[in-house]
């Protein structure tokens, strides 16, 4: 196993200081690793995640070669041959396992925002602290841009939120995680053929959530309650400003209606499974509130906004991969983890072979198929 930096070093170097699971803690487990702590209930933090992992690395005695960074791997003779820092390795077949979440996205016409305005993406940021005073403009409401608007607004600052396609979510539903729900009616587990338009709902955003002692809800109307401004989605830059879409109407209504339609689900799911009785009764959820004099532009030379930072996704990096296996876009063509390549693999990207293929407790189903898979491979090669 190849790791660039050390054992969980995305978690270490590539996310904010405050940041917490947005799975529940009974949820964290890997191949004979769960959660022991006092609260099963609770999100991990940061320090925990790392502990976690290191724990499951030691107990696993996995073979980790630490601070490796892989700079070419391609065809050779014998399967492939993998260039690292320290040296080459051949080998009959590869798994790729660095995730979806390489780089940030940002769009291309960052370029044209005014100089005088900072700009920075959620791998840059650790703190409000370190950002220059005044207004901040948050582009992304998926699960990054939400808690990073809330926790700028909360730290005193005017907090703008330009709003694009987003999944809605609440944190509890009928008095259980909605994780729970996700989990136990059997909705994570649909598998990548069973969905209609796969590649979309591999590019689906994170859903609104976050992870918080006191299991809230942050949606749209909760950070308009503290004061975030809701604009619609950023388009351009034209003569220093900020053009944004007059559609965020629709783009509320649609996230209310896919929300409404998942409670369905969950209801009846907690119906014909006889259910009912274990949880709460059913909720819904006050549609998405639309500002009354939405904003269309917005000056950035005025010095109303002094940062932006940009929540717009993230892409995978597969600069070092010299097998032509890569879309025009940038992603893996693969099957399940099968890539275009015999003896060529990959592991925790979107629904690679479920819809929990990403989180933590996903990985384990995913692993044993393409492991299975890899063996067979193996064995008729020798």
């Amino acid at each position: 196993m190849l790791e660039r930096g050390e054992v969980a070093n995305s978690w270490r170097r590539e996310r904010w200081d405050s940041l917490r699971l947005l799975t529940p803690n009974w949820q964290s487990r890997l191949p004979g690793h769960g959660y022991q702590g006092p609260d099963p209930d609770g999100y991990m933090t940061m320090g925990e995640v790392i502990e976690f992992i290191e724990r499951f690395a030691a107990v696993s005695r996995a073979p980790i070669r630490t601070s490796t960074s892989v700079t070419s791997v391609r065809f050779a003779e014998d399967g492939y041959q993998v260039r690292t820092n320290r040296g080459e390795i051949r080998c009959p077949a590869v798994v790729i396992a660095s995730g979806a979440c390489n780089q940030p996205t940002v769009p291309r016409f960052n370029d044209a925002v005014p100089a005088n305005v900072e700009q920075l993406t959620p791998f840059d940021y650790r703190d409000p602290a370190q950002l220059p005073d005044g207004g901040v403009f948050v582009v992304g409401a998926s699960a990054t841009g939400v808690q990073l608007a809330a926790e700028l607004r909360r730290s005193g600052r005017p907090v703008v939120l330009s709003v694009g396609e987003h999944v809605r979510l609440p944190r509890t539903y009928r008095g259980r995680d909605v994780l729970w729900w996700m989990d136990a009616s059997g909705v994570w587990d649909q598998r990548h053929h069973e969905v209609d338009d796969l590649t979309r709902a591999r590019r689906l955003p994170s859903p609104q959530l976050v992870g918080t002692p006191e299991r809230s809800t942050l949606d749209l109307n909760a950070l308009a309650a503290i004061g975030v401004e809701l604009v619609g989605r950023w388009s351009a830059v034209r003569d220093g400003r900020a053009l944004l879409s007059g559609g965020l109407r629709n783009v509320l209504s649609l996230a209310d209606l896919k929300m409404e339609r998942l409670l369905d689900t969950f209801d009846e799911w907690a119906r014909t499974e006889g259910r009912e009785a274990e949880v709460g009764p059913p909720e819904r959820f006050a549609p998405t509130r639309v500002p009354e004099s939405g904003r269309l532009q917005i000056d950035l030379r005025s010095g109303e906004i002094r940062t932006v930072l940009w929540a717009t996704g993230y892409r995978p990096d597969y600069g070092w991969l010299d097998v032509p296996v890569v879309d025009p876009k940038g992603h893996l063509n693969h099957d399940g983890g099968v890539v275009d390549s015999p003896g060529l693999y990959a592991l925790g990207l979107p629904m690679l072979r479920r819809r929990r293929s990403t989180f933590i407790h996903g990985v384990e189903d995913d692993a044993r198929e393409v492991v299975d898979h890899l063996t067979r491979h193996l064995a008729v090669r020798s």
